[in-house]
């Protein structure tokens, strides 16, 4: 199937916030729709920690995208009219530049030797795309999950150069239950054997931390309206139970297991090590000058300069609460931004912005519609 990415090379080189630098670095991308004449119908969209650029299908690549449904030609954001930019991040797996790709002072792969990843890094990619495609200004910035904090980054480093803002499901900053639980998913990584220091391949790879990181990242993805509601404490058939009193016996347990042999192998290591500890890191205050024991979150946002933004949160999400998107709309309103702060009772929890498409998309096209 022909492969719709395209790469940009980012400027050699490319410092790192937290030092260091990358030499012939380069993002994968996607675009849908066409740039008008006066270049201001872009909407760029940053992602979750996993997902690729492949945001919807295209002509190039007709296989669904993450977001299929909700990016496209007459849907809710509408390429007919947008032109439609989707990143794979900095420092992931999937096209742009990682831990698994060959360092050019070495000849091997990074590994642990890349440099720390921050989700400021990332935003500054994306902007450095943004500018590569003749875009002088966005009409729209949608962030998701780990995207919207990248998000935040991007704003709060291009003052003015964002029209609108679309923020999903993200945060300020992590609270210490997702760093928490971050905490733990890496931990299980690291202490596989066979992660070795970072130095595993395909024949000693560190196959059962990942599929237990995986699983706690989905028990967080979800809420417990929905384990309830979705498996209950139905058994699995005698045939189907494994001969061990500690194995598998529940739904919920076979459709965990299910979903962490889906991921597995389909993403890097310690790619995701890096991505996961950039989100801890991430935090709105360090673009404000510090007030040692003073809460600079507000003042922070303060800072952001957009005319409309849209904020939707999940009152079952318990990864990115909603007391953190009313932050964030909070936030964005003193900074003199019209707002509409939209929470959805979606059970789905924090994936809900990839399921609960018809809500989560009438409220983007009411946006988008409005510019």
């Amino acid at each position: 199937m022909p492969d719709a990415r395209r790469w940009f090379a980012l400027p050699s080189p490319f410092p790192m916030k937290r030092g260091g630098a990358l030499r012939g670095a380069r993002l994968a991308y996607e675009t849908w729709g066409t740039l008008n004449a006066a270049g201001d119908n872009a909407v760029l969209i940053l992602t979750g920690l996993s997902p690729s650029a492949h945001a919807a299908s295209n002509a190039e690549d007709p296989s669904p995208g993450w977001w299929e449904d909700m990016v496209g030609p007459g849907k809710y954001i509408d390429t007919g009219r947008w032109f439609v930019i989707c990143p794979n991040t900095l420092g992931s797996c999937k096209g742009s530049t990682g831990p698994a790709d060959t360092d050019p002072d070495t000849g091997e792969p990074y590994r642990t030797d890349f440099p720390e990843l921050t989700l400021d890094d990332a935003a500054r990619g994306a902007h450095e795309l943004v500018r590569h495609l003749g875009v002088e200004r966005l009409a729209c910035l949608v962030g998701n999950s780990m995207g919207g904090m990248c998000a935040l980054a991007y704003l709060l480093q291009n003052p003015g150069g964002v029209r609108a803002h679309i923020s999903i499901s993200t945060a300020p900053q992590a609270q210490p239950f997702a760093i928490a639980i971050r905490s733990l998913q890496r931990e299980a990584i690291r202490l596989d054997p066979n992660w070795n220091e970072g130095h595993y391949d395909d024949a000693h790879y560190p196959e059962t931390g990942m599929s237990i990181a995986r699983k706690l990242g989905v028990i967080t993805y979800r809420s417990a309206m929905e384990w309830v509601g979705r498996f209950a404490r139905i058994r699995l058939d005698a045939d189907q139970r494994e001969d061990d009193p500690f194995g598998v016996e529940f739904q919920v347990e076979s459709y965990l297991a299910a979903h962490a042999r889906r991921f597995v192998r389909s993403f890097d290591p310690n790619s995701y090590l890096y991505l996961s500890r950039a989100s801890d890191w991430f935090d709105v205050c360090d673009y404000v000058p510090r007030r040692p024991g003073k809460d600079n979150t507000a003042a922070a946002l303060r800072q952001i300069e957009v005319e409309r933004a849209l904020v939707i949160g999940v009152e079952t999400d318990i990864l990115f609460p909603l007391s953190q998107q009313e932050q964030i709309a909070e936030g964005l309103r003193a900074g003199g931004a019209e707002v509409d702060f939209v929470v959805l009772d979606s059970p789905q929890g924090h994936d809900a912005f990839l399921v609960d498409i018809p809500r989560f998309g009438a409220a983007i096209a009411r946006l988008l519609g409005s510019l």
